[in-house]
């Protein structure tokens, strides 16, 4: 089907409104006809005398009619044809004046019936039209009275002139001023048409923009339940809930209840409110949302306005503050770390010449400290210019690598443990049944290393202290954990994780988390923290949590990896 713009509907008059038109003037003609047919059968009937060809006659016309009641369909052209104007107009004005030509005594005038085809010429025609069948009747009226002064069936000429033409004079003012007021109706329908397609136009318009806003869009009436809730603010509070189902209440999750104060602090003061807020979700860190609310005006057949919150996810501001501020200092620092590694490596190469001939210990014990130092910022080196190396999998072209989850993470955990034995001990436990993900080895290696060294500088040093683990979610999703027994976070620090160059240690450079999150997300993973509990000792003892939930696999993956994971 061709779409069509709305300026070709406008066009075009109302189909259904036509059709009312079209079908009551038919059903006039059928009703016209039939009482005609019965007039004269009653006539009959009393014994006056009718000519059989008279009844034929009306039968023929009330067959006519009624055909074109019962098969004809209104044109949806903007006037009807030609042929069309034949079979109504002509054909009535024909039978009205035959009847008055066939009527005996003078008893019945059929003239009045000659208004039906002005009226309906008027309602459904041009202007011209409507005034030509006007002056078309008139004529007919002049010469049914010339044929009755030629019977003898009248006396008096003038009067019968006269009445003639003021009869005719009225069918141009009905012509004239009913095609006026039909003209006036449809263009008033045309601009109805337009006001209503416009606000269609717009409300789609207004859904659209809404369904696809980044930011999320809560309607809230007094009672804290949710009218109305874009994609966007499901997903922040965390639920699946569609229209249609029951409306969702900001009372009934612990984690929304701070969002039902700010509403409720809205409709007591009725004015703006804005807050920064977390929405606590269950087994998942909280979500920061900046909340800023509005009250509509009351409307007609609604007693009580409505609070309008509009949520935006701080996260995602906070990242486009970084990514600005990084594409700037980006640069920068690696313009700066090439300039520092050419007087850094002379720096070293000195210092272990140096050392080849000092054998005083306490200059020994200075030259030790300068490696240990250099080592240091050639290792924060390395990490700036690591985050301009990192490659972009795009999507297009080469399928980025697929590893196994569970053998990668346990051959990364053996090699870390076994730097330092004694110091490095890590329980493991693996879950995704081998299933594949869309992640590059060395980039797994370097974000679990990462999360291993964070853990190793918190843990307690007893004995399952950091762990290990991964995990399929319900929709056989691949995460992988990382837990240490350390103690909880300062809400300042945590705020900050995973920005770069932020640390709550000064010997530390503060992008080892903050490179996890960009290899992640280059894979379109993500990461996070939260607090959990886990069994340490057979104690449940509370701990840090870092997870990584991996891009979902393909279905095709899962159908080829179901054959591998059944028992034989």
């Amino acid at each position: 089907m061709t779409p069509t713009s709305p300026a070709a509907h406008l066009a075009e008059p109302d189909p259904l409104a036509l059709a009312r038109v079209w079908y009551g003037f038919m059903t006039a003609r059928v009703t016209i006809a039939l009482a005609i047919l019965v007039w004269h059968g009653a006539l009959l009937a009393l014994g006056q005398t009718v000519s059989p060809w008279l009844l034929l006659f009306c039968s023929g016309y009330l067959a006519s009619a009624l055909a074109l009641r019962l098969t004809g369909r209104p044109s949806h052209s903007e006037h009807p044809s030609k042929r069309f104007w034949i079979g109504t107009v002509g054909v009535d004005a024909l039978v009205f004046s035959t009847l008055q030509l066939m009527q005996s005594g003078g008893s019945i005038n059929y003239s009045p019936l000659l208004g039906l085809p002005v009226l309906l010429a008027a309602v459904l025609g041009r202007r011209g039209i409507a005034l030509g069948t006007a002056a078309g009747m008139t004529l007919l009226l002049l010469l049914l009275d010339i044929w009755k002064l030629y019977t003898r069936q009248a006396g008096d000429e003038a009067a019968l002139f006269m009445q003639s033409g003021l009869t005719g004079m009225g069918y141009f003012v009905v012509a004239f001023l009913v095609n006026q007021l039909a003209a006036r109706l449809e263009r008033e329908e045309q601009l109805a048409l337009r006001s209503q397609m416009d606000v269609q136009l717009q409300t789609r318009v207004n859904e659209l923009v809404i369904e696809t806003l980044t930011d999320g869009v809560l309607v809230v009436d007094a009672r804290g339940s949710a009218r109305a809730a874009n994609p966007a603010a499901r997903l922040l509070l965390g639920t699946d809930s569609r229209t249609g189902q029951a409306p969702l209440q900001l009372g009934s999750q612990p984690g929304w209840q701070a969002l039902l104060a700010l509403a409720q602090k809205t409709f007591a003061e009725e004015s703006t409110q804005q807050a920064d807020i977390r929405i606590q979700h269950n087994g998942r860190s909280p979500r920061r949302v900046r909340v800023r609310t509005r009250m509509t005006p009351a409307v007609a057949g609604q007693t009580d306005s409505l609070c309008v919150m509009f949520l935006h996810d701080l996260r995602e501001m906070e990242a486009r503050l970084r990514t600005e501020k990084m594409a700037a200092m980006g640069r920068m620092s690696a313009a700066v770390a090439h300039e520092i590694r050419n007087p850094l490596a002379a720096i070293t190469q000195a210092n272990a010449l140096l050392e080849e001939d000092l054998t005083d210990p306490a200059q020994q014990r200075l030259t030790t400290m300068v490696r240990y130092n250099a080592l240091r910022l050639a290792k924060i080196v390395d990490e700036v210019l690591e985050i301009a190396r990192v490659p972009v999998h795009s999507g297009h072209g080469s399928a980025p690598p697929q590893i196994k989850l569970d053998e990668a993470v346990d051959t990364v955990c053996r090699d870390w443990s076994q730097q330092d034995p004694t110091r490095r001990n890590v329980q493991v436990s693996l879950g995704t049944l081998g299933l594949p993900v869309d992640f590059d080895p060395d980039h797994l290696r370097r974000v679990l290393v990462n999360l291993l060294d964070n853990a190793l500088r918190y843990e307690s040093g007893q004995v399952g202290a950091i762990q290990v683990g991964t995990r399929l979610l319900p929709n056989r999703q691949s995460s992988l954990l990382v837990w240490s027994d350390g103690p909880p976070m300062e809400q300042a620090v945590e705020q900050h994780l995973f920005e770069p160059f932020f640390s709550s240690e000064s010997r530390s450079s503060g992008l080892g988390l903050y490179i996890c999150r960009e290899l992640c997300e280059r894979h379109r993973a993500s990461i996070g923290y939260q607090r959990a509990t886990r069994e340490r000792g057979g104690l449940a003892v509370q701990g840090n949590e870092f997870f990584v939930q991996f891009r979902p696999p393909k279905p095709s993956t899962l159908v080829a990896r179901s054959f591998d994971i059944q028992p034989v």
